[in-house]
């Protein structure tokens, strides 16, 4: 436990007459807070504001008229988190087993009106057995109110989830349409249908970390874009996640106090190898050109063929989107592509610059990725990116080969600016299949049809690949050295600060789900 955080609970725990600090350590260790020290730790010390506290429930069946508890299994409020307003529920275990009822529901409701009215984030902190089944249709109704408010809030203030226990059934779909979810492990799990009936139904048998837990859902499915150790861990991330981000759709993320010096960056030269088959880190790319330390990973452990997250540039808030020749050579497929599309789509709705770095061979080929529909799955991520009317700049480090180039913010769909350094390979497809293509009469005539064969790869390569071609046609703004990346960046974003775009008049596009 570090240093500050021990004061941060002490000085709590003077607050509440003392007593606390040892009780919160002990949950620490436990790894699993109360409601209401998730909601303390969360929010800045002092500035939680309780609504609806003496809220009971209305049931009389089953005995219930005899079981009146305050609250109802979920506190809500207001409160500030780094002097920024935020609405929050937290569901609390202990009472009903968080269960949710129709009172339980209204509470919620309430909170997710006012953010959508006041215009400022709503946090949910889950932790619930599910609906309260002595209340049977009240509950489902409950559920449905919060599924009608997260889509009607959608796009107009962030919401973000927490799971933080038990998630199931119904319960799953709020987080599901929230921008953000976060789980702890080995202490939730997300699933429609529990392990027991997964067993009656398929005959599988398998755990409830197995089947929803955090590294499932991580990893294998996607659904969770954050994962923590523990409730603190988890807590501390959501502060971090909303400093990029800003209250509002009306709204920008507020800069950090920034001083502009040299921006040369020595440590980008060299990071691309001058083999064009051998892999390189794209996150050292990030962390070389953004802030030092500003690089928030979103999604770190799903499809890592593709990254992205937030960071700032010279102390402004941007959203990265990266191949990542690490994973698959860079290549999309179908779930790196929705990993992007989401994203891009998220910094779109709330005024958040986009930055690409483009490395990318093309799409997987295969069996598997046709049969699990990766033209509609990247023709997500292409039509994010068009749709899009945020600040946009591309930089290729390397290969742009095939339709993966046009889908990843090239000139062609809208982007602002576009950047290659001198490595950067712009075609068709590669030297040594174009090649094979192109000169297949020569190279079958050829007395060694491998040394012919490698002779006109050469000669192709020389031709396109590098970012010249491009270049004079304008489809790339202008080619830059690497350590100056940064700088033109920095440029870049502020020149672009005040673009605006007016679409044509329509309900809404139709993107390929």
């Amino acid at each position: 436990m570090n240093p500050n955080q021990d004061k941060l609970w002490k000085r709590r725990a003077e607050a509440k007459h003392g007593g606390g600090l040892e009780r919160i350590k002990k949950q620490h260790q436990k790894k699993k807070l109360t409601a209401r020290e998730r909601i303390e730790i969360l929010l800045d010390e002092g500035s939680f504001e309780e609504m609806d506290m003496f809220v009971t429930h209305r049931t009389t069946d089953f005995g219930m008229d005899k079981q009146l508890i305050f609250g109802d299994g979920v506190v809500t409020g207001y409160g500030t988190i780094n002097n920024r307003l935020i609405y929050i529920y937290s569901q609390d275990f202990t009472v009903f087993g968080g269960s949710l009822s129709d009172t339980h529901a209204e509470k919620i409701c309430k909170i997710m009106d006012l953010a959508v009215k006041v215009g400022a984030p709503v946090i949910g902190l889950n932790d619930s057995g599910g609906a309260r089944i002595q209340e049977g249709v009240r509950s489902l109704g409950g559920y449905a109110d919060i599924f009608y408010r997260n889509v009607q809030a959608s796009g107009v203030i962030p919401q973000i989830s927490a799971i933080m226990g038990p998630c199931a059934g119904g319960a799953v779909y709020s987080p599901a349409m929230t921008d953000f979810t976060l789980m702890v492990e080995n202490t939730s799990y997300m699933f429609v249908t529990g392990p027991n009936v997964v067993k009656t139904v398929t005959n599988e048998v398998v755990t409830s970390e197995e089947l929803g837990g955090a590294s499932t859902h991580s990893t294998k499915s996607g659904v969770t874009h954050l994962t923590s150790a523990n409730d603190v861990q988890g807590l501390l991330k959501l502060k971090k996640l909303l400093s990029y981000i800003p209250q509002n759709n009306q709204e920008k993320t507020p800069d950090l106090p920034y001083e502009l010096g040299k921006e040369i960056r020595e440590e980008l030269e060299g990071l691309v190898p001058k083999d064009s088959h051998k892999p390189y880190d794209i996150k050292k790319v990030i962390s070389g050109t953004c802030d030092k330390d500003s690089f928030f990973e979103i999604h770190k452990d799903f499809a890592d063929n593709i990254v992205v997250g937030f960071a700032r540039l010279a102390g402004k808030s941007i959203g990265i989107v990266a191949n990542q020749p690490m994973s698959l050579a860079g290549v999309l497929d179908v779930d790196s592509s929705k990993k992007g599309a989401r994203f891009v789509r998220f910094c779109d709705a709330f005024n958040i610059p986009l930055l690409v770095f483009e490395d990318v061979p093309g799409f997987l080929p295969g069996t598997d990725q046709e049969w699990r529909g990766i033209i509609v799955n990247g023709a997500k991520l292409l039509y994010a990116f068009s749709e899009a009317t945020v600040p946009r700049i591309t930089v290729i480090t390397r290969k742009a080969y095939g339709g993966a180039y046009d889908v990843m913010n090239s000139k062609h769909i809208g982007a602002d600016m576009n950047f290659a350094w001198p490595s950067a390979e712009i075609a068709v497809m590669g030297a040594k299949g174009a090649a094979e293509i192109i000169f297949k009469t020569e190279i079958k005539k050829a007395k060694d049809p491998e040394v012919k064969w490698k002779e006109k790869e050469a000669e192709y390569a020389e031709k396109f690949a590098h970012p010249y071609r491009a270049a004079r046609r304008g489809f790339i703004d202008e080619i830059i050295l690497p350590k100056n990346t940064r700088r033109k960046l920095i440029k870049a974003f502020a020149m672009l600060e005040n673009k605006k775009i007016e679409r044509p008049k329509r309900k809404h596009g139709n993107i390929p789900l």
